[in-house]
C-alpha cells in the first residue's frame, strides 16, 4: 500500500505508537528511580523510626528543659558550627531535631532529649536512605540539570500515558484484554496486556503525581506556573501582612525549599527586625544609646508562640542577620493546619501571621495536592495508595521493556515501523500544543523529530 493510501486513522495509530515506544525507551528508567524513590518517601518516618531508633526516640521521662539549652549541647557537640533551625517533638517520647550549620562540611541533624537536653547523635540528612530518596526524586543529585532532565521525564510521563490510551481504546468486541488480563496467554501478549491493563487503573493517579508534583519543578513551575499564579494574586493573599515591614528578600533559605515550606509562601518576602538599638534613659550617652539590642533568644520566642496558640509541633527557624526574624512554622499532615509566625528578634513582636486562609485558591488546591501526593492527608491509606501507584509505574516500566526485548530483532532497536507521515499542520499543531503545557517536552519533541528527519533523508540517501 503506498503511503498516499495509508489510512489517516492507520497513520494515527502509527505515530502515537513510534512516540509511545521512543518516549518510552527513553523516559522508562527515570520514571523507575522516581517510582522507587518516590515510595521511600512516602514512609520516610516510618523508616527512619526504624533505622535510627536511638535517635528518634527518648526513655527519660518529666518536662522538657528551655530549648535554649538544646542549642547549647549541640553547639557544645558541634563548636564550630551555628544551629539555624529546631523542629519540636512531634510527640511525648520523642527527641527534638537541631539543624546545624558547620563552617566546614555538610549540615548535620542532631538530636536531643527534650527532657535532659543530652545529644543522642546526628547524621547528614543527605546520606541517609531517606535523604538520599528525596535528593535523587528531586533531582538525581544532579543540581539544575538533575531538576531539569526529573521535570523532562514527568512531562512525558504525562504523554506516555495519553498515548498510552489511545492504543489502548477498544476496537473490538470483548472484556478479555482490555479490561483485565488474558492470563491464559503466553508470550508477548500476556506482557502486554498486564502493561495495558495496569495502565488504565493506574493513569489517573499516575497523571494526579505528575501534576502535584510539577509546582515544585524549576522550569514549569518555578519560570512558568508560578509568576503565572502570583501576577493573578491566586498564591498568597498578602492578609495580615504590614507592608511597610516587607523586605525584598526571600522567605526561605535554599536548605528549607523542598523540605515542608508551603508553595504559597516559597517567594514571598519575610518582614525584617527592627534595627533595635539599647535605651538607658535621658541620661545615657550616645555612644550606650547606639548598642544594639540582646536578642531575646528561643525561650521568650517559644512562649509568644504559646500565646498565639500555635501547636506544639512546630519547625523554628533561627534569625540570620541583624534584621532577620524568628519563624515558627506548622506543617501538619492536612494542610488546613498550617500557619507561619514572624517574630522580631529583638522586640518579640509578632511581625506577621500566615494561615492556609490567606492562601489563594491555587495556594490551596496545591497544598491539598501536595499533601495527597506525599501520602499524608490520610494517613496510612493515603500511603498505601501512593505506594499502590509507585508499583504500578515500575510495573508499567518493567512490562514495557519485557514487551520491548521479546520483540526486537537480533542486533536491532526494533522500533514500530515507520508508517506515511503526519501532515506538517497536525505536527505543527501538536508539537505547539506540547511546547505551551510542557515546555521541555515540546522542545525535546521538536529535537526528536529533526533528528527522526535526518535519519530517514541518511537512509533514503545511502539507498
Amino acid at each position: 500500500m503506498t503511503a498516499s493510501k495509508v489510512r489517516p486513522a492507520g497513520r494515527w495509530y502509527a505515530t502515537v505508537w513510534r512516540w509511545h515506544f521512543y518516549a518510552g525507551l527513553v523516559v522508562a528508567p527515570f520514571l523507575l528511580i522516581l517510582a522507587v524513590t518516590g515510595a521511600i518517601y512516602l514512609f520516610n518516618t516510618e523508616l527512619n523510626d526504624i533505622i535510627y531508633p536511638d535517635l528518634m526516640f527518648v526513655d527519660s521521662a518529666g518536662p522538657a528543659v528551655p530549648a535554649s539549652r538544646w542549642v547549647a549541647s549541640a553547639e557544645q557537640a558541634f563548636p564550630d558550627a551555628t544551629v539555624t533551625r529546631i523542629n519540636m517533638p512531634t510527640d511525648a517520647g520523642r527527641s527534638a531535631m537541631l539543624f546545624v550549620t558547620p563552617e566546614q562540611g555538610m549540615p548535620r541533624r542532631v538530636f536531643v532529649d527534650p527532657a535532659s537536653a543530652a545529644v543522642l547523635g546526628s547524621f547528614v540528612y543527605e546520606r541517609t536512605l531517606v535523604g538520599i530518596a528525596d535528593t535523587v526524586h528531586g533531582s538525581l543529585m544532579l543540581g539544575w540539570i538533575g531538576d531539569a532532565v526529573v521535570e523532562l521525564a514527568a512531562c512525558w510521563a504525562a504523554i506516555l500515558i495519553v498515548t498510552g490510551l489511545y492504543l489502548w481504546w477498544p476496537r473490538r468486541s470483548g472484556k478479555a484484554g482490555v479490561w483485565y488480563p488474558r492470563l491464559a496467554a503466553r508470550g508477548r501478549r500476556f506482557w502486554r496486556d498486564v502493561h495495558a491493563i495496569t495502565g488504565i487503573y493506574a493513569a489517573a493517579l499516575i497523571l494526579f503525581l505528575i501534576f502535584t508534583g510539577l509546582p515544585w519543578a524549576g522550569i514549569w513551575g518555578g519560570q512558568l506556573f508560578t509568576p503565572a499564579v502570583e501576577a493573578l494574586g491566586l498564591g498568597y493573599s498578602g492578609a495580615r501582612t504590614p507592608p511597610a515591614s516587607v523586605a525584598k528578600a526571600p522567605l526561605t533559605t535554599p536548605a528549607e525549599r523542598g523540605r515542608g515550606t508551603p508553595w504559597a509562601l516559597e517567594n514571598v518576602a519575610p518582614p525584617n527586625s527592627s534595627a533595635g538599638h539599647a535605651h538607658h534613659g535621658a541620661s545615657a550617652s550616645r555612644d550606650e544609646s547606639a548598642l544594639p539590642a540582646p536578642d531575646i533568644g528561643v525561650d521568650r520566642v517559644r512562649r509568644i508562640i504559646a500565646q498565639q496558640g500555635l501547636a506544639e509541633d512546630y519547625w523554628l527557624m533561627l534569625p540570620v542577620g541583624a534584621t532577620g526574624v524568628y519563624k515558627a512554622q506548622t506543617y501538619p499532615d492536612r494542610p488546613q493546619g498550617q500557619r507561619t509566625l514572624f517574630i522580631d528578634r529583638y522586640s518579640g513582636a509578632v511581625l506577621r501571621d500566615i494561615a492556609f486562609d490567606d492562601y489563594g485558591v491555587a495556594g490551596k488546591t496545591i497544598e491539598l495536592g501536595v499533601a495527597l501526593h506525599m501520602g499524608n492527608y490520610f494517613g496510612l491509606a493515603n500511603q498505601l495508595v501512593m505506594l499502590a501507584t509507585c508499583i504500578a509505574i515500575a510495573l508499567l516500566v518493567l512490562t514495557g521493556f519485557v514487551m520491548w526485548w521479546r520483540r526486537r530483532p537480533a542486533g536491532r532497536l526494533g522500533a514500530p515501523p515507520r508508517r506515511a507521515p503526519l501532515r506538517m499542520r497536525y505536527l505543527g499543531v501538536i508539537v505547539i500544543a506540547m511546547a505551551i503545557v510542557f515546555p521541555l517536552a515540546g522542545v525535546s519533541l521538536l529535537v526528536a523529530l529533526v533528528a527522526d528527519w535526518l535519519l530517514q533523508t541518511l537512509r533514503a540517501v545511502r539507498i
